[in-house]
């Protein structure tokens, strides 16, 4: 299914000491360009999560955001530096007794002063946190490609509206041009009869004119070319994967036989039916900038 490069997913996972959240947004780029942000303790589960962003997105810019909350706060240890409170204890007393003062310390008191007690974060438990992202990673991934294919899917019913406009129109310069010929061989029988007084050209001096005029602004190949185009974008967008860069050639393949539509045109309604083709392929370039 047609999936665009912009979407958005959510999914957490917890235990009882642990709770992931993960975000995923993305937006449109050439290739797969992942950017994972998280807590510095979680950084050796960076390749992980990237590794697992492979499965939901083929290109596109991808930011993956981590949230970690250690419930129980089972990773930090809290450790009393009893050389370190003893020293404290014998500079206040002696304070005390230089300055003959009462000493009222208490325990709590030395506490509070530096490094008594240090709190050291011992990491989390790998195991259960690679659970956990896993478990959060696959379900903002659903939700990630779930986004993406509803995105998808209103781009191409927008895509196969322009593919039948283009239709049209080239069905319209189709129509139009043996009136082109029509009124160019008109043009030279009035400008003949007007230059020699009502006298006729020679049918066959005309029949080579004509020739040479059809020859010059014939545009079939270039319609038989969009046509078959048109036909490969639309299988194209139904068929499965990353189908972008296909629908980006196939666009630019579109362009180059309107532009030499355009440049063929000696007529200004199919200079017009040129301008508004090349007009709906720009639109369907960028449409095809959203999709994988």
């Amino acid at each position: 299914m047609i999936q665009s490069m912009t979407g958005f997913g959510r999914g957490e996972a917890s235990d009882e000491n642990y709770k992931i959240e993960i975000e995923m947004k993305s937006v449109n780029h050439r290739y797969l360009d992942v950017n994972v942000r998280l807590p510095r303790k979680l950084n050796f589960y960076e390749t992980e999560i990237r590794s697992q962003v492979k499965k939901f997105a083929g290109r596109g810019k991808v930011d993956v955001f981590v949230t970690f909350s250690d419930i129980k706060g089972k990773s930090a240890n809290i450790t009393y530096n009893r050389e370190i409170a003893e020293a404290y204890l014998a500079g206040i007393r002696q304070l005390s007794r230089d300055l003959k003062l009462e000493n009222t310390t208490v325990a709590y008191d030395i506490s509070r002063f530096p490094d008594v007690f240090t709190m050291e974060d011992s990491g989390p438990d790998e195991e259960a946190v690679s659970q956990l992202i896993s478990a959060a990673m696959t379900s903002a991934g659903q939700q990630f490609v779930m986004s993406r294919r509803t995105e998808g899917h209103r781009l191409r019913e927008d895509l196969m509206e322009k593919f039948d406009r283009i239709q049209e129109l080239v069905d319209a310069v189709a129509a139009r041009s043996p009136q082109i010929l029509q009124e160019y061989s008109q043009r030279i029988q009035d400008k003949v009869s007007e230059l020699l007084g009502g006298t006729q050209i020679d049918e066959g001096i005309l029949a080579s004119e004509l020739v040479v005029f059809a020859d010059k602004i014939c545009v079939d190949e270039e319609m038989v070319r969009l046509r078959t185009h048109i036909v490969h974008m639309k299988e194209t967008l139904g068929g499965e994967g990353a189908i972008g860069r296909k629908l980006d050639f196939l666009t630019q393949e579109m362009n180059r036989e309107a532009n030499t539509i355009l440049s063929k045109a000696n007529d200004t309604i199919v200079s017009n039916y040129g301008i508004e083709l090349k007009t709906e392929i720009e639109k369907i370039r960028e449409q095809i900038q959203n999709i994988e």
